[in-house]
Order: structure tokens, then C-alpha cells, then sequence
């Protein structure tokens, strides 16, 4: 959910501030949704939430060191390109939505592939996911706490994102312990890559697997 959505939001609902909550779903109504999978939640519930949640700008304590990642707010969409073994790939297209959120000092975005316009497999077909990053500055690191998490595939990731050059850097590791390493590069206002790679020697040679092609929508 974009800045955009937050304001279509409260224009929508009047974001009636000090009011009673809004009722309980009824037993009936609370029985289909659990039957049928579906989410009740009213336009007011849902106001309240991307109200709390989203902010329209970057923390003033924090905000000189918030451009890091401030640039990749807004909507993109990308070319998946995963290199699999034997040298063949596998491309596919999906989206990037992201914004500041929790007072804004932090930013979250979600990564979709493939995109919610195209045919998706189910069970998922490889490389497909749909999860959120949750990127957090600590001034005591002067680095960023990079949360991923992916319920459709049961994926999570921690890692640390910094500054390399003009390129940015996140480092950690997957379930096994291996080091992963994964990269934003080429920035321009309206484009970068993305690159996923992961180590099988402890972090003396690097194989990459997936890269992103984005474009700013």
C-alpha cells in the first residue's frame, strides 16, 4: 500500500479520529469470512491501519541518513531473470510497491513475481514470491536492519544493508548458514538492478541467481 492509497483512504472514510471503533462482525458475517478466506475489514478499519502504519515523510531526527533507501518509494515494475543451473534462465515480471512508515524511520516495500496481472501457478512455481521488507535505520549502526519475509514460500531473511560507493549492499545468510549477499546497483531515479547472490565457500566467490530490472510506473 502506497502514500497514494493512504490518501484515498482517509478521503474515502473522513478518518473519523476519537470515534467509537466500528462494530464487531456479526456471527454470521464472521462465519463466511473464516469459510471463505476472506477479509471483512471495513474501509474505516482499513484507514486506521495504513494511517498508523504509513507516514507522507522521513523521521526530522533521522532524515539525512534516510535517502539511503528514500529513493525507491513508489511503484515499479520488474523483469526477473533467475540463472539456474546449466547456465539456463527463467524470466518472469512482477512489481515493487514501497513507502515510509512507523513515524518514518523506517521503510517498507512489498516485492511481488509474478505480478498480480499475470497468470500465477498453485502451488507457486519457482522464483515466484509475495512478500515485504521491512528496512529499518539504527543510528547506532549507521546501517540499516533489513527484515524479508515471505509467507507464501515460508522464506525469512535478516540482514544488514549499507552504503558500497553508489551501489547498496545488504549481507547475511540463508537457512543453512551460507552467506547471502543481495545488491542494488545501477540507481537512477527511475531504474535499478537487483542482484541476489549467494556464497558456497563462506564468502570467497559469490554465484549469482536472481537479478531484477526495474523501472519506475
Amino acid at each position: 500500500m502506497r502514500v497514494i492509497l493512504r490518501r484515498e483512504l482517509i478521503g474515502k472514510t473522513g478518518v473519523m479520529v476519537g470515534t467509537a471503533a466500528a462494530p464487531l462482525l456479526t456471527k454470521a458475517a464472521l462465519a463466511q469470512t473464516q469459510a471463505d478466506g476472506r477479509s471483512n475489514m471495513s474501509d474505516m478499519q482499513l484507514s486506521s491501519l495504513v494511517d498508523a502504519l504509513h507516514a507522507d515523510y522521513p523521521a526530522a531526527d533521522r532524515a539525512d541518513k534516510m535517502g539511503l533507501y528514500g529513493w525507491l518509494i513508489g511503484r515499479w515494475t520488474i523483469d526477473a531473470i533467475y540463472h539456474l543451473n546449466e547456465g539456463t534462465m527463467r524470466r518472469s515480471r512482477g512489481e515493487i510497491h514501497a513507502g515510509w512508515v512507523l513515524e518514518g524511520r523506517a521503510l517498507q516495500d512489498v516485492w511481488i513475481v509474478p505480478a498480480r496481472d499475470a497468470q500465477r501457478a498453485d502451488p507457486p512455481g519457482p522464483g515466484d514470491f509475495y512478500g515485504t521488507t521491512l528496512r529499518v535505520y539504527d543510528p547506532k549502526l549507521d546501517a540499516w536492519h533489513i527484515l524479508w519475509s515471505d509467507p507464501l514460500n515460508q522464506v525469512y531473511r535478516q540482514q544488514i544493508g549499507r552504503a558500497h560507493g553508489d551501489d547498496i549492499v545488504q549481507d547475511g545468510t540463508d537457512e543453512t548458514g551460507a552467506p547471502v549477499r543481495w545488491s542494488f546497483t545501477e540507481i537512477t531515479p527511475n531504474s535499478f538492478r537487483w542482484l541476489g547472490e549467494r556464497s558456497a565457500d563462506g564468502g570467497t566467490t559469490f554465484r549469482l541467481l536472481v537479478e531484477f530490472l526495474a523501472r519506475r510506473i
